[in-house]
Parts: structure tokens; C-alpha cells; sequence
């Protein structure tokens, strides 16, 4: 495990390239999606790209080592007639685990949803995930909506 530092919740940046990699492929293995170079590459460049096609957060400790990441997109509530956000991604390493890391990059991204004026910020997770599913228990409410999908061939 980590020795506990503490840690600051920060845009992701150029130089954070390696260890974002390092990161993401832990995510993919740990929901068991294969995933390519290539498959990481292009993500990069939509956090790169202006406007971003998504946004990233980093969990950066006093050893600017990344700890935890989260990946987010801005979407419009026609019925609302609001914005809201996206979180499609949120990881933080295993021995970094419990140390409220996760609570941190959601509550920065709440902060960035107070400022722009969302409406909301959602999120899903894998249903046996009780880790975080008890870690977001502590910071948001879960829906009564049920998610579908279609998926499309490449």
C-alpha cells in the first residue's frame, strides 16, 4: 500500500501522458476490456484536442505519482434545458485504495459542475463493483432509471 500523502486533484497535462497510460490500461484490465495502444492513443487525443472531447482529472501526490484519474464529458438535458456531466471513467490505483481518493476527483468535478451551472453529474458503475458502489452511496443517489445499449459494429 501507498503511504498515505496527501493528494491534489488537478486538469490532466502533457507530461502526464506515461502514467495516464498506466493508468487507463489498469481500468481496461480491471473491468477485463482488452484494450490497445492505439485505443489509448485516440482517448489522448480527445483529451488533448480544443475543445476536449472529453476532460480528465488526475489524483496527483506530494511525488507527483497519478493516483486516480477521471474522465468526463459535458452533455445537454433538452428537457431540462440544462448541461450536465458525464463521468465515464474513474480509477484509482489499488494500494491507493480507501484513502478518499475517488470522493476527492468526484468532488472536484462538482465543483467544475458549480461553476458551469450543470444540472447534475452521473455516472454508473458495474453492479458487483461494491467498492465503489460504496463509495459513491457516500457522495450521490442512485437512480431508479435502467441503462440500454445497442452496440454497433466497427
Amino acid at each position: 500500500m501507498l503511504k498515505e500523502t496527501p493528494v491534489t486533484v488537478r486538469p490532466i497535462a502533457l507530461q502526464d501522458y506515461d502514467d495516464w497510460c498506466l493508468l487507463y490500461a489498469a481500468y481496461a484490465e480491471f473491468y477485463a476490456v482488452k484494450q490497445t495502444q492505439a485505443m489509448r492513443d485516440q482517448v489522448w487525443q480527445w483529451l488533448q484536442q480544443s475543445p476536449p472531447v472529453i476532460y480528465a482529472l488526475v489524483a496527483v501526490n506530494t511525488e507527483r505519482q497519478i493516483l486516480g484519474l477521471l474522465h468526463y464529458r459535458i452533455f445537454a438535458r433538452p428537457l431540462a434545458a440544462t448541461l450536465g456531466a458525464y463521468v465515464d471513467d474513474l480509477f484509482v490505483v489499488p494500494a491507493a485504495r480507501g484513502q478518499g481518493i475517488a470522493q476527492q476527483l468526484i468532488q472536484a468535478v462538482a465543483e467544475i459542475g458549480q461553476e458551469s451551472r450543470w444540472s447534475v453529474i452521473r455516472w454508473m458503475t458495474a453492479k458487483d463493483n461494491m467498492r465503489a458502489r460504496a463509495c459513491y452511496d457516500k457522495v450521490a443517489e442512485h437512480t431508479a432509471w435502467q441503462t440500454y445499449e445497442i452496440k454497433l459494429p466497427q
